[in-house]
């Protein structure tokens, strides 16, 4: 097979000044938040830009058709070579061995990438910031790219989530140096995922790109169906850290990783404790946001941002940390912080009255209990998670993850799973939602397994209290139970 890394492209902006070239790109999986944010990106960089997927689904699709890309529903090799083949293929993992767009791609040796080669080929400038971690990579890169332009820059950049600020999951800047008038940057700031680059690479994503700065937010075990062991996760971030040490970059780094990798001198550390260089203390959290106070070489600083909890300092500090690091001023990184609405699915508030709702991406057992506790510390009322697992999180081998994540809640219900992909030969049998409930059940006294949505409904809505809470916990979206909750809840009003 032919990879679009074994041709010769010169760097995106000596496309567009030098060739003249812009290039149609066709993405098979174009509705994920990752693929749809780099196919907008290209699309607003002047590209024409195409796509099909199993299926589209608001937000996603809206902001699509905002951008007027062109997308159908299916796999359809007509469709994708309307007009004539396409220059470019990014392919996501959507597609299978017998998808006809991608069997055709192979056949007609057309020039293909999954998404992460896609950003290594054409995103990257001189300074190359990653933001990395089991948990906190999404807010923080999309934190720093926010950062970076309200302090005047204008970095490419990708992250893989929706931010409430107005701003694009990626953004593609073609300038090339010597940079003019202070608004063309020479950064790149993106998310760095441990996860699978495609069907053809197990590699991690971040192993793509070579970072001149890292940021390390956390490093504990999870995505178990690519890592088999924890020995093997931690192996991959601490390839990733090696790296940017050896070109002797900068490299900040969460204190909770200091007795996880092998730490090298010169590392900037940001934390609670004393022994932190970027020490965040006074932390106080509401129902409207999150204060602390960071101290840098004895001086000190108020930060101020609206998001929730105490993750919300961590993640501040270490974005602040980043950016004054990078040469950003203290004064502007911390107007840009409180300026920061947060992310979707990220302790979003869908429904904000006498019964809360939340929506959170949380589909891990570390990330489940961060954010109930979080929720624990700001509301009274009952708190009910219904929460689904990742594929990793459904493996046998997660199963002691679980004891006393979800002592925060007061109960706890597990839906019917969504169905995912298997390989025939990973002896490792995922759990079902009753597999689940009973290993939660172990350490926790109200939990239930709920095959039917409207019951489901039912059983979270009825008799809810003022101060109630119900945090829907996962990342397969709960097929349309989010919204029908929140409907029961206004009727009862």
């Amino acid at each position: 097979m032919t990879s679009v890394l074994s041709f010769t492209f010169p760097p995106l902006a000596a496309i567009l000044e030098e060739y003249q070239f812009l290039m149609k790109i066709h993405f098979i999986g174009i509705c994920g938040v990752a693929m749809s944010a780099l196919a907008i990106a290209f699309e607003k960089a002047g590209h024409s830009v195409s796509g099909s997927d199993a299926g589209f689904y608001p937000p996603i699709s809206d902001n699509l058709k905002k951008t007027n890309i062109r997308f159908y529903p299916g796999w359809h090799v007509d469709k994708m070579c309307e007009g004539g083949a396409p220059d470019l293929v990014v392919v996501g993992n959507v597609a299978s061995s017998t998808n006809p767009e991608w069997v055709y791609v192979q056949e007609h040796k057309l020039a293909y990438a999954s998404y992460p080669e896609a950003i290594a080929k054409f995103f990257l400038k001189e300074n190359i910031l990653v933001a990395a971690g089991t948990y906190g990579k999404t807010t923080t890169s999309t934190l720093l790219s926010w950062i970076f332009r309200e302090c005047g820059e204008d970095p490419s950049y990708m992250f893989g989530g929706l931010a409430l600020n107005d701003m694009d999951a990626a953004h593609l800047n073609t300038a090339s140096p010597p940079y003019q008038g202070g608004a063309r940057s020479g950064w790149t700031i993106l998310e760095g995922d441990e996860y699978k680059s495609s069907r053809w690479d197990n590699s991690a994503k971040f192993n793509h790109v070579k970072p001149t700065h890292l940021l390390l937010t956390a490093v504990e075990w999870d995505h178990m169906d690519v890592y088999a062991t924890e020995l093997e996760y931690i192996n991959a971030f601490q390839g990733l850290f090696d790296e940017v040490k050896e070109r002797n970059g900068k490299l900040v780094a969460s204190e909770r990783v200091r007795n996880v990798l092998n730490m090298p001198e010169g590392v900037v550390w940001y934390g609670p404790s004393t022994k932190a260089t970027y020490q965040y203390t006074n932390v106080a959290t509401t129902k409207g946001g999150t204060s602390c106070t960071v101290t840098v070489d004895s001086k000190s600083y108020e930060i101020n941002t609206q998001m929730l909890g105490a993750p919300a300092a961590d993640n501040a500090t270490a974005c602040f940390a980043m950016a004054v690091e990078a040469g950003l001023k203290p004064s502007k990184v911390i107007d840009a912080i409180a300026s920061f609405k947060g992310l979707k699915r990220r302790l979003e508030k869908r429904l904000d009255g006498p019964v809360t709702v939340i929506d959170d991406i949380a589909h891990s057992p570390a990330k489940a209990l961060s954010t109930l506790s979080t929720l624990r510390e700001l509301y009274s009322g009952k708190l009910i998670a219904v929460f689904e697992p990742n594929t990793g999180n459904r493996k046998q081998s997660s199963v002691p993850s679980y004891h006393g994540t979800f002592a925060p809640a007061d109960e706890v219900i597990i839906p019917k799973l969504s169905k995912i992909k298997r390989s025939p030969n990973d002896p490792d049998i995922p759990m079902d939602g009753k597999e689940l409930a009973n290993v939660i059940a172990a350490s926790h006294t109200n939990v239930q397994y709920i095959d039917d949505d409207q019951e489901l409904v039912k059983r979270i809505t009825t008799a809810r209290k003022n101060g109630d809470v119900i945090a829907f916990l996962g990342s397969h979206g709960f097929r349309g139970m989010i919204e029908e909750t929140i409907k029961q809840l206004k009727n009862e009003d």
